[in-house]
């Protein structure tokens, strides 16, 4: 090949690489567009503070804020502090988990009638409670094999969604 046939097929392979980059370009600012849309139309920010009403603003969690208002737990602690882990990385990690895979379901209407805690997510507050609890539940953490986990959850369901 000639000069002249390399300087075409340099040519050429830059065209389709200034193309490839644009449309990934596009791609990108495309998603970042949506996610950013999507962030403030679902007023994400509110999520990033303690306050209960960011829980309600999902009309799912209607019901669960309402339960919590009526509860005794409402005079000592809010969503965060049963739902979020200590520290401020894991915390928002959390948070940041949680608000892509709500968010996802609600996208694309596959959200369940009735909530469910996951298994991550059900840790946490466990872990709350035994930290909020701890005069109580050392005795009966004492009792029990060091193996054994004792779940609040277990028979303490409702407790902080008031019915």
């Amino acid at each position: 090949m000639g000069q002249r046939g390399q300087s075409k097929s340099l040519i050429s392979r830059e065209r389709h690489g200034s193309a490839a980059w644009l449309f990934l370009g596009s791609l990108c600012g495309i998603f970042l567009g949506v996610g950013v849309f999507t962030f403030g139309y679902a007023k994400g920010a509110a999520y990033l503070t303690d306050n209960p009403a960011a829980c309600a603003n999902c009309h799912v969690m209607r019901e669960q804020q309402a339960g919590w208002m009526k509860s005794s737990h409402r005079q000592a602690a809010v969503c965060n502090d049963c739902h979020a882990p200590e520290g401020f990385v894991p915390k928002y990690a959390t948070k940041a988990l949680n608000g892509f895979f709500h968010s996802w379901a609600f996208t694309t209407d596959r959200f369940p009638g009735q909530i469910r805690i996951t298994a991550r997510n059900r840790g946490v507050t466990e872990n709350a409670c035994l930290k909020c609890h701890a005069e109580i539940t050392a005795g009966l953490r004492a009792a029990r094999h060091p193996a054994e986990r004792v779940s609040c959850i277990s028979c303490h369901a409702s407790v902080g969604h008031e019915q």
